[in-house]
């Protein structure tokens, strides 16, 4: 899909890759010696800049047409969190370019400072291979430039970004944080790409994590007219971890979800979630992990050895679950059916923002295998074709990213992982580790799991009330390695 070219005032920077907002309106005039404006206007429109300049330096050529002073920090100011701080504080206030000085980026530092027409430096810790400065002052001596006159820009960066960067893009843009590089990422993001959207100003990225300019431009618009997901943002994780009730409705037998009602329920993995909130860095989101088709002991009608819930019975569970904040999953055990066939008998389900998709594997048969005598398995085929169709979905429908999930415990259930295709933007594949027993037993399914484990996917655990001897805690669940971002209970 083609993204239109979206007006708005956002500059993106990603993680280590910085991203150069472009001033929109009549640049502001200097406070230093020349009184020349400060600030650059460039074009409006969508565009990706990468190279090997360093981002402060990138940022500086976009933020600003020149600027009579600057700071230059040298690595170990850097180092030092109180010099970073002050920095950063009197480049906010003073709205002057910070750039950090190594060897590798003496020589662009020094082309910018040329450019920028700097008089006046501030140069914190050991700065080498850039000219002296005619002047050299304090940080608090620096007499800086005005504010940027209308709106300013603003600068999405992600947390990891380089600090000189970070503080630049703060001294003369909005700056919004995001934890991937990707504008759909939160809800910040995506409100500020929407609120942004009329007003005719540059949107631009720095580095390769925001692909091609095409890719760019096509997730702009997609987080200006997308559906948002429980915990806000339209990208799953690393935004948010999810903590599910699994099980299926009036069914306590199959599960935690099946015992109580719908409000008690959605009060139930609240409650949870809020247990997970205390030890979690990310937010937390609850879910339900709902049993969409069940595995039958019967061969039933044409013995398929599943029986499909109808959707419609699910519906009150999942506008319900909507409604609240609460994520919903789609699981499904299919038996001698396919995983496609499944999933479309559930389409209008899944064209809910807020509902993704679970394989099990465990419940997939072979035509002449029965439930409870053999494990299932399913081959990556299967899966892929399951997954393109539930991407294909997503794109049609103008979806927010979905999860994909696939339950594991043994190495057979999944036949052929690494050809498991793990990179489709529209979705984000768990895989779920089903272990239960002691806590010894459960870590060594774990690293089984986790061995040779294919790039692109996320790691989910399951916790079991009665089969777990004991049951982990949030605590002792979250310090687990790789770290678990879905985490159900049955």
């Amino acid at each position: 899909m083609t993204g239109r070219v979206i007006w708005t005032s956002i500059v993106c920077v990603a993680v280590g890759l910085a991203v150069s907002a472009s001033a929109t309106g009549v640049g502001a005039s200097g406070v230093g010696a020349s009184g020349i404006g400060a600030y650059t206007s460039p074009s409006p429109g969508v565009d990706v800049l990468a190279g090997d300049v360093p981002e402060s330096v990138q940022l500086s050529r976009e933020l600003y047409a020149r600027s009579d002073e600057a700071i230059l920090v040298g690595p170990d100011a850097l180092d030092d969190a109180a010099r970073r701080a002050a920095a950063a504080r009197v480049a906010q206030d003073k709205h002057v370019p910070v750039l950090a000085v190594t060897p590798q980026t003496a020589p662009s530092v020094a082309g910018e400072l040329r450019r920028l027409g700097v008089d006046t430096e501030v140069r914190l810790g050991r700065v080498d291979g850039v000219p002296a400065p005619r002047t050299s002052a304090d940080l608090d001596d620096l007499r800086g430039n005005a504010p940027r006159s209308g709106t300013a820009p603003v600068v999405m960066l992600t947390r990891d970004a380089p600090a000189d960067a970070i503080m630049t893009a703060r001294s003369a843009a909005r700056v919004v944080e995001v934890p991937v590089p990707d504008p759909r990422a939160t809800a910040e993001s995506v409100a500020t790409i929407e609120a942004a959207a009329s007003e005719p100003t540059a949107v631009r990225a720095v580095g390769p994590g925001f692909g091609t300019a095409a890719e760019f431009a096509r997730r702009v618009e997609q987080a200006r007219d997308t559906p948002e997901l429980p915990g806000g943002g339209q990208v799953v994780f690393p935004g948010r971890r999810m903590v599910a009730l699994y099980g299926s409705p009036d069914a306590p037998a199959l599960g935690p979800l099946g015992r109580q009602g719908i409000a008690a329920s959605i009060d139930r993995v609240r409650r949870l979630a809020a247990e997970y909130q205390r030890v979690s860095a990310e937010p937390v989101v609850p879910a339900f992990e709902i049993i969409a088709s069940v595995a039958s002991a019967e061969p039933g009608p044409g013995s398929t050895y599943t029986n499909m819930i109808d959707p419609e019975t699910l519906r009150p569970w999942v506008e319900a679950a909507g409604r609240a904040g609460v994520y919903v999953t789609l699981d499904l055990q299919p038996g001698r059916m396919d995983f496609l066939t499944q999933a479309r008998r559930y389409a209008d389900l899944l064209a809910q923002p807020h509902v993704g998709l679970a394989l099990d594997p465990e419940w997939r048969l072979t035509p002449h295998q029965v439930h409870l005598t053999q494990i299932g398995s399913v081959g990556a085929e299967e899966v892929n074709r399951t997954s393109d169709w539930l991407a294909g979905f997503v794109r049609d429908r103008r979806l927010p990213q979905k999860l994909f999930v696939l339950h594991q415990f043994d190495a057979g259930m999944l036949d052929d992982r690494p050809a498991i295709v793990t990179d489709r933007d529209e979705l984000q594949v768990v895989l779920h580790a089903d272990g239960h027993g002691t806590p010894d037993v459960k870590m060594e399914t774990w690293r089984r799991l986790v061995t040779d484990l294919p790039a692109g996917m996320w790691m989910g655990w399951k916790n079991f009330y009665t089969e777990d001897k004991p049951t982990f805690s949030p605590a002792a669940t979250l310090a687990v390695r790789p770290s678990p971002w879905f985490v159900s209970y049955q």
